[in-house]
């Protein structure tokens, strides 16, 4: 006799296994499908984000910046160190142990929640049954009443750099290395390619990015971008705009890599080489034929605005479908869908999710850019504030960057915060309570904010948007 669940939840990433606590929580009776083991053969729990992407790369980056800043910055705290060393093992094996810490957290709370495990790979079929192929290979149907798809992402493969996680690696594999590569390259000049980039320039690695777009960071505000492209090249980063891979060929313990760009055809040697140019979503052998769940023609499940499938009572959520890839975003809509399976009036809004590169500074925004509002026709009235007169950062010594507001010029609602410095992540996650509350900036102006504080800055750049700022001089309105 087959097992029957109010929910299945397919995959066990932050989209999964969030969307799965929250069901058993709310009393349906759920089940959660994942088949990732870890090294020692375990399944793992936690999706990308816990296991090879979010988390890890965080702990490489801090634990890297703290190296960094012992070497680079310490002097002026009157801080003097001699035969400063990187262990290089003993920091992966750090991050190694947050990881299995966190993963086997998850499995904690399954238990603690009554969520039920179910191991290997989970196949959508006919009629909301789920066929659950199990390692050794055996097969169990199960019947379920809703499903969720939360399949995720994986990186995406270029034909010019074939990666065989030794020479040429994708981000998981750059997460592993075991000594510092004197000569790294990097395919890509977005979040993985910036933030993996950064981890291994700090320590000592010279790093070029190969970036095929002409603009950096183009999502970002462009004030943003010209002050991190800046700050990158500072910190050693040669980033290279426009310049597109063609190809590249694996030499013993090196790779020659052959690129163009506005002089034409160029060729660069690394020690290893990093492919960074995005992720796809994992549909592989999710669907069955007649499952009825329809793909758009970039090969994402087809959802509307509340993560419902063209199946009734079958949702996909996360990065297996259109917006952000992002794990904040895939955990509300989880929540949300859950949420809406209980008949709750649950909805998200998909114009105030924050995005964050935890480079150092970091960078971060939510809402719309300048550029964008302007491109819209709507008049707006700006407010900016730079760490370099904030008495916090100037105390930490961590005074690049700045805070930008942008306000509509008629109502003064605050339509984008865009933050490069401290705390820029924490900062705009200030600015996204604020517009999702529809304030303005004058709100945000009247507020008491503690002193010392980085949070001042956005103090200030809310009231510069009207002409008050009180710790800078501000712009004469014409």
């Amino acid at each position: 006799m087959s097992q029957k669940f109010d929910v299945v939840v397919i995959g066990a990433g932050p989209g999964g296994y969030v969307a799965a606590i929250k069901a058993a929580q709310l009393g349906l009776k759920t089940a959660c499908i994942e088949k990732y083991q870890d090294k020692e053969g375990k399944l793992a729990l936690g999706g990308t984000c816990l296991n090879v992407g979010c988390i890890p790369s965080k702990a490489l980056l801090d634990s890297s910046w703290k190296f960094y800043e012992a070497k680079n910055g310490f002097s002026v705290h009157g801080i003097s160190t001699s035969e400063l060393n990187i262990d290089i093992p003993a920091m992966i094996g750090r991050k190694s142990t947050i990881v299995k810490g966190l993963t086997g957290g998850v499995a904690s709370l399954f238990k603690a929640n009554g969520v039920t495990t179910l191991q290997g790979h989970g196949k959508l079929l006919a009629g909301k049954k789920v066929e659950l192929t199990a390692a050794d290979g055996t097969v169990e149907i199960i019947e379920a009443d809703h499903v969720i798809l939360a399949s995720g992402s994986r990186p995406i493969d270029i034909p010019p750099a074939p990666v065989d996680q030794k020479v040429i690696v994708d981000s998981t594999g750059a997460l592993e290395f075991q000594q510092v590569p004197q000569r790294l390259g990097v395919i890509g000049a977005g979040v993985i390619g910036l933030e993996l980039g950064s981890v291994w320039a700090r320590l000592g690695a010279q790093v070029t990015v190969l970036e095929a777009l002409e603009k950096f960071i183009p999502a970002a505000d462009e004030a943003v971008s010209k002050e991190a492209l800046k700050t990158f090249n500072k910190q050693g980063l040669d980033i290279k705009l426009g310049a597109r891979v063609t190809g590249s060929k694996v030499e013993g313990e090196q790779v020659v890599v052959s690129y163009t760009d506005a002089a034409g055809e160029q060729s660069i040697t690394f020690d290893r080489l990093i492919v960074a140019v995005g992720r796809r979503p994992v549909t592989t052998d999710l669907l069955a034929s007649d499952s009825g769940v329809d793909l758009d023609e970039r090969g994402f499940i087809y959802v509307d605005d509340y993560c419902t499938t063209s199946v009734p009572g079958v949702y996909a959520i996360g990065d297996v479908v259109r917006g952000l890839m992002l794990a904040h975003k895939a955990s509300e809509e989880g929540i949300m869908v859950v949420e809406r399976i209980k008949g709750h009036k649950a909805q998200m809004n998909y114009n105030l999710i924050p995005s964050v590169i935890y480079t150092h500074p970091e960078i971060a925004w939510v809402g719309k850019t300048e550029q964008t509002l302007k491109a819209e026709g709507v008049e707006v009235n700006v407010g900016t504030f730079p760490f370099a007169a904030s008495g916090r950062a100037m105390a930490a010594n961590d005074t690049g960057g700045f805070v930008k507001i942008i306000a509509d010029a008629k109502t003064d609602r605050v339509l984008g915060v865009h933050v490069i410095g401290p705390s820029a992540a924490e900062l705009v996650q200030q600015g996204a309570i604020a517009m999702e509350f529809g304030s303005s900036a004058e709100d945000i102006g009247m507020m008491v904010f503690s002193h010392p504080t980085l949070s001042e800055a956005l103090h200030e750049a809310a009231l510069a948007v009207g002409g008050g700022g009180v710790h800078i001089q501000n712009r004469k309105k014409r």
